[in-house]
Formats: structure tokens, sequence, C-alpha cells
């Protein structure tokens, strides 16, 4: 049965809904690289590894990748404001288990808790988001989400630089509390709890698609020291391979499937998705490497690093909303593709650049061009995400697509630090700089790869709205099939 949806409306002042649905989302993509900062000072005060400095990032990005597709569907079934605000409040409950943890298991632990409830908090705010708005300012409202999801990202180093100089580390946990306790009363008011199809829960598919990018990750961050060619290792990736095959195939044959493999039938979607991948993995792995350059060769404190950062995080606020405006009428693909070039260059250019004695001056330029394709990717990515989308799929497709990105973003952080210890990385200037190098210039690499395959996407030009209902008689059939029973 389907019980949704509302016919898209302002219902409460536009500032008000798009603050609704953007703080929480923005305090959720902050913490995913909010901790790169603290990361040299978690070393010390808690004794961390390089491999329990990953997982400090990795906890929760799994989690988070790991259940957003069960979470978007039971939005769907029970109130997607209802679950956006169970997932505000799971959050909040991980930040304080974080600011209080004293080992690394105990950080790393806290850190899947705040991952599972981001995964109640991402893809709901972008539904909830469409489906509060009138379609004549839809554009808009995606241009500043994607601004904010940008900012939220890109400043999570800053922000976490910012209040470690001024407090501690355990302060970096601390100030989503006071988020929390305006955004839960902001989103009752100002968001509708719309439903979706009220199918049944896919658990085996959840648990597939879970273990198997947890097997593949944990085999990537433990290659560099078992040897890619141990038993354990091999093991499994061939293990995680089976699991995520496994998954897709339950997908297809599943009348309730978590990720509706007929959403891949269009291809703006699935260009889309990949985009969103590659992008994640490439910038945001390069990122959590070049953060730390700056304190461990540069010899910034995490809020000098962090602030040498704001050329390359603060841009995209700029940009994005501008981005997310002028999508219809230029399209979709040439600004994804500018984006993810621009952001190749720049990586390219740092990585050949970086030495023992690079001055900070010689990073603005690359920074800057850094922040522009971010910022050029960001809210046209949600715009051609849905753009042939009823607004009934508009919670699953932005969950498969925030899935793969937090996939991208661990596997890209797994993988550029497996390319870094490979080559003889340490926590040391000289060796920092050899080994840094190529893990960067690979985030390179993935992105120049991905603007190829942006060149596939729809031009997408429309003065229409980006999130048009195609085909509504069609689109309550395949729901309607989804939701009955097996």
């Amino acid at each position: 049965m389907m019980t949704t949806t509302h016919t898209a409306r302002d219902t409460r002042p536009f500032a008000v809904v798009v603050a609704a649905a953007s703080l929480p989302m923005f305090m959720a993509t902050l913490d995913n690289l909010v901790m790169t900062n603290a990361l040299p000072v978690l070393h010390d005060k808690l004794g961390a590894s390089v491999e329990q400095l990953q997982w400090f990032v990795n906890a929760y990005t799994l989690t988070f990748a790991s259940t957003i597709l069960l979470l978007s569907a039971l939005g769907d079934r029970f109130g997607r404001r209802t679950v956006f605000l169970l997932g505000i409040g799971v959050f909040t409950a991980g930040s304080i288990l974080a600011a209080l943890s004293t080992d690394p298991g105990q950080l790393i632990a806290a850190r899947a808790v705040q991952g599972l409830g981001g995964a109640g908090v991402m893809p709901l705010s972008l539904a909830l988001l469409t489906g509060a708005v009138s379609t004549r300012r839809r554009p808009l409202a995606i241009g500043i989400w994607g601004g904010v999801s940008g900012l939220g990202v890109a400043a999570g180093p800053l922000i976490g630089g910012a209040i470690m100089s001024g407090w501690n580390w355990q302060a970096i946990f601390w100030i989503n509390v006071p988020v929390a306790v305006v955004a839960i009363p902001l989103a009752l008011y100002g968001l509708r709890n719309d439903f979706g199809a009220r199918a049944r829960i896919d658990v085996l598919g959840t648990v597939l698609v879970g273990l198997g990018v947890l097997a593949l990750v944990h085999a990537i961050v433990r290659g560099n020291d078992d040897g890619w060619d141990s038993l354990g290792v091999i093991a499994e990736l061939v293990a995680g391979g089976i699991l995520v095959l496994a998954f897709l195939l339950w997908e297809w044959r599943t009348r309730a499937p978590l990720m509706p493999l007929r959403l891949f039938r269009d291809r703006s979607f699935s260009v889309t998705n990949i985009v969103g991948f590659g992008f994640s993995f490439g910038a945001m792995g390069a990122v959590f490497i070049l953060i730390q350059y700056m304190q461990v060769v540069q010899g910034a404190t995490p809020f000098e690093a962090a602030l040498r950062t704001t050329p390359w995080t603060m841009a995209p606020m700029i940009v994005a909303p501008l981005a997310g405006i002028i999508a219809p009428r230029v399209g979709t693909r040439i600004l994804m593709v500018t984006g993810l070039l621009l952001q190749g260059a720049a990586l390219t250019w740092l990585a050949l650049q970086m030495s023992v004695t690079t001055p900070y001056a010689d990073m603005v330029v690359p920074f800057v061009m850094a922040g522009i394709g971010m910022g050029l990717v960001f809210a046209p990515s949600a715009t051609a995400l849905l753009a042939t989308l009823g607004l009934a799929d508009h919670a699953k497709a932005s969950g498969v697509n925030s899935t793969l990105r937090e996939i991208g973003i661990a596997l890209g952080t797994a993988v550029l630090t497996a390319v870094f210890l490979g080559a003889g990385g340490q926590l040391v200037p000289a060796l920092y700089v050899t080994a840094a190098q190529p893990a960067v210039l690979t985030g390179a690499g993935v992105l120049f790869a991905t603007a190829v395959a942006a060149l596939w996407l729809p031009a997408g030009r429309s003065t229409a709205s980006p999130t048009a209902v195609r085909a509504p008689d069609a689109a309550k059939q395949v729901v309607a099939a989804e939701a009955s029973p097996r």
C-alpha cells in the first residue's frame, strides 16, 4: 500500500523548510571528515595506530553506507520525518559516546553509532525537501541543499581544527548536541511526515550489502600489514565480492528491494551514481592525505591546517547554489564534467609540487580550483539524480546515491592510505611526502576517469523542474508491485 505523497507545495516559509532539511544533513555530512584534522592529535592522545586512525573515519562511513538503504525503506514505511528525527537522536547519542571515549576501541564503536544515526538523516533530508517545496522553487532549494552538503563535507576539517584549538578533541563531538537541540523542533515545524511505499523491509539485503562492503574495506585496510597475497586478505576480498554479488542478485528477484534495480534503467540516475562514487573516492580520499600533510610536513596546528583549506572548503557554499539554479538551463552534464576535471587537475597540481619545503602560497590556486570543482558537482548531482523520477522514488533514489558515495569515501580513504603505506609512508616529514604524492595522484586519476564517465549523462537542459514526475500511473503500478507481498 502506498500512502504518500502530498503534492509538492509551499506549506511553510521557504527558508524554514530548507533550514529544517539542511541543518541535520549538514551535521551528518560534517562528521564524515570532521575528525581528519584530529587524527594526528588522536595518534598522540589515545595512542592510536595508523590502522585505527583509518577506522575512526571508516567506522562512521561504513555503518552509514551499510544502513542508508534500510533506513530509507523504514522512512517510506513509518514516515520519513519520523525516521529523520530518530536519526538525529541516534546521531547525537553517538556524538556523546564519542566525546566520552577513553581508548581507540570505544571511539570506533561510538563512531559506528554516529554512522547509524547519520544514515537516517542524509537520504531522507533530500526526499523531505523535494516533497515540501513547490515545483517552481525546487531547483533553488536543491541548489542550497547541495551547497550546505558540500560545505558540511569540505568544512569538516576546518571546524574540527577550530574547535580543537579552542578546546580539545572531545569538543568536536559535543558541538553536535546544541545543533540537535535546534534541529529537532525545526524539523517538526518545517517538514511534513511524508510516506512512501509501505513495503516489507528487506532484512536479507541489508545484511548482504553491509557484510560485503565491510569485508572489502577491511581487506584493503589490512592489506599492507598482512600482505596482499596473504590468505586472510584474499579470502576477505573474495568473500566481499561474493556477498555484494549475492546482494545484487537478491535485489533483482525480491519484490521489496532496498535498492530497486529498475531505477538503474534511467541513464541519468545510473551515471550520477557512478559520479557520486568516483567523486567521493578521489576527492575525499585525497582530503584525508592532504590535511595531515599540512600538519605532519608543514608543521601547522590543527586549526592552522584547517584554515589553510578555506579556499577549498568555502567555494562550494558559493558555487553549489549557483550551479543548482543554472543546471536546468545549461545542463547538468557540462557542470559536472567541468567540476570533476577541475578537481582532478587541482589534485595533480598539489601532488606534483608537494615537498618538505613547499610554501602554503603555492597551494592556494589549486585549492580554489578544487573548491569550485566540488561546488559544480554537488548540486547538479542532486538535480540529475532525481531528474526523471517520481516523488515516491526520491527517498530510495537518494538512499542509493548516499550509499554509493559513502562507500566511495570509505574505499577512497582505505585505498589511498594503502597506496601511502605501500610507498613507505610514515608520520614523519620526508617519508610522508614521498608516499603522499602517489596517493594523491591516485585520487586525481579516479576523478579524471569519473569525468569521462560523466560524459554519458543526458544534457539535462530544461526550464522545467529537475524533479518532474514522469508517468504517474506507471509509477504507481511499479510502486504497488514492489509493495505487494511475495
